[in-house]
């Protein structure tokens, strides 16, 4: 039995060696010049691992890197770019900024903030909130504030819209924002001028004719 079994299954080989195989189960060696092989992928490296690699301090930074030559249309963008001692430390300066190593958003680096004294309120309120120094993120336009991506609004969804820093002097608020990497300027207060009443001084003595003082 078993023999006819073998006999059998023989005969069924044959048949199927004869038969045309189907070209979805039939592969050629392929040519020499094919690049098959993982190695011979355009986007993995020939020596190291793409995916296992040691980095230095420099190289763990961002690598968002914004494109200084790009061409800014003024009349959508307001975006300015941000300055190489910020990304990199490569420019000099004074101090590094801590914006290098800190991992802050490209966005929060590309902002300008405005150093100035608040003004006194326009009640009867006293002048204690006016002696020191604030720094804000500018809410001004061209501002670079968050901007709604589909009607262009600038709206209370900008993560920095409520942040202030209180400094008891001009110059900390600078020293800080230097350190931080930020772009700032300095606007400076509107001094009130009091003018002391004097109206005993038009019947003063003088060698010039009498004064007409009219009171209506």
């Amino acid at each position: 039995m078993s023999f006819i079994r073998a006999r059998s299954v023989a005969q069924l080989r044959a048949v199927r060696i004869a038969q045309p195989v189907n070209a979805r189960f039939f592969s050629s060696p392929t040519d020499g010049s094919v690049k098959t092989s993982p190695a011979d992928a355009p986007t993995t490296p020939p020596k190291d691992s793409s995916l296992i690699r040691k980095e230095g301090p420099g190289e763990a930074m961002a690598h968002h890197q914004p494109d200084y030559d790009a061409t800014i249309d003024h009349a959508t963008s307001t975006f300015s770019p941000v300055p190489r001692r910020v990304m990199d430390g490569s420019e000099p300066g004074d101090a590094v900024a801590a914006a290098v190593l800190s991992g802050a958003p490209t966005d929060l680096q590309a902002r300008t903030v405005r150093i100035y004294k608040p003004s006194k309120p326009a009640t009867q309120s006293g002048t204690w909130h006016s002696h020191h120094w604030r720094m804000d993120w500018d809410v001004l336009g061209k501002g670079h504030r968050w901007e709604n991506p589909l009607m262009g609004w600038q709206s209370s969804g900008d993560f920095m819209q409520g942040t202030h820093i209180n400094f008891k002097s001009k110059e900390d608020a600078i020293l800080f924002a230097q350190k931080q990497g930020y772009e700032y300027f300095v606007q400076e207060p509107n001094e009130r001028k009091f003018v002391p009443k004097a109206y005993a001084n038009n019947f003063m003595h003088e060698p010039k004719k009498l004064k007409h003082i009219r009171t209506k």
